[in-house]
């Protein structure tokens, strides 16, 4: 097969309409595993502890695996979280004949590509933690990434390694506050069909979400940090340690509510870009 064969085939792959379908379908799952993590969140400051959950990703997949239907429900949001990993997956091969070019298109792409393959490891993290919540394997995140923090000590340079985990995670962070405040989260997003009442909504909803999902993860890579400056793997507590931390400080109450309103909305955020995918 030709390379320009080969592109086609990434392009057809990525415009599929059954995939994008499935995508979808993800696009809600992510949504709607920010909207629970919101609401622990808020049980979390208001609550009295949150009723013993954790206020991340596990916690919101255990809400969900303990309601009536909640297993067939996260089947659902398994799938459609792997096809949203394939249609990023699908992107990556888009930009591989652009890779080949020059100047600002080649950066363009291999900016796009990053951003593919981050989301790629994202989405299949959380479809990987759907499918053990469904099946009754299911373990917390915070305790995931202590054990996981814990072997990557034993490394040669593990610490630095680890140092290294968390200065990417806060820039992440960065990022999102960034793509907040400049507005790029709308390059995401194909609203040409939807209304100005729509749009505005849209536009307000990621102003907001963004830069305070930035903020939490940005929390997390500092937590993640200190684990590497004390050689502590149980400071690496994740985003339900983030949220309590947060919850610890001054008026911590306050800033953990808005935080939690924050990651709501882009979580509803999320849900849109379902109802009007993005268009490559």
């Amino acid at each position: 097969m030709t390379r320009s064969g080969t592109s086609s085939s990434a392009d057809r792959a990525g415009d599929s309409d059954a995939l994008e379908d499935l995508a979808r379908v993800g696009l809600i799952a992510y949504g709607v595993v920010h909207l629970l993590v919101a609401w622990l969140a808020l049980q979390l400051a208001w609550g009295g502890g949150g009723g013993g959950g954790s206020a991340d990703q596990s916690g919101a997949m255990a809400t969900l695996a303990s309601k009536p239907f909640g297993k067939g429900l996260l089947w659902v949001l398994a799938i459609g979280l792997v096809a949203l990993a394939l249609w990023q997956l699908a992107e990556v091969l888009r930009q591989r004949s652009r890779l080949r070019g020059s100047g600002d298109a080649k950066k363009k792409a291999a900016v796009k590509t990053a951003k593919a393959v981050a989301k790629t490891v994202v989405y299949l993290f959380l479809a990987v933690t759907a499918f053990r919540f469904a099946t009754g394997g299911g373990q917390s995140s915070g305790q995931q990434q202590q054990s996981a923090v814990a072997g990557v000590f034993s490394w040669p340079a593990g610490r630095f390694l680890v140092g290294l985990a968390a200065l990417v995670v806060i820039g992440v962070g960065i990022y999102h506050v960034h793509k907040g405040i400049t507005k790029h989260f709308m390059e995401e997003i194909d609203t040409a069909q939807a209304t100005a009442g729509q749009q505005q909504v849209i536009e307000r909803l990621g102003l907001v979400g963004y830069p305070l999902k930035g903020v939490a993860l940005a929390l997390v890579g500092g937590l993640l940090g200190w684990a590497a400056i004390t050689f502590d793997p149980a400071k690496a507590s994740g985003l339900d340690g983030a949220m309590r931390t947060l919850l610890d400080a001054p008026f911590g109450k306050v800033l953990l509510t808005v935080v939690a309103l924050g990651i709501a909305a882009f979580g509803v955020f999320c849900l849109f870009r379902a109802r009007y995918p993005e268009r490559t």
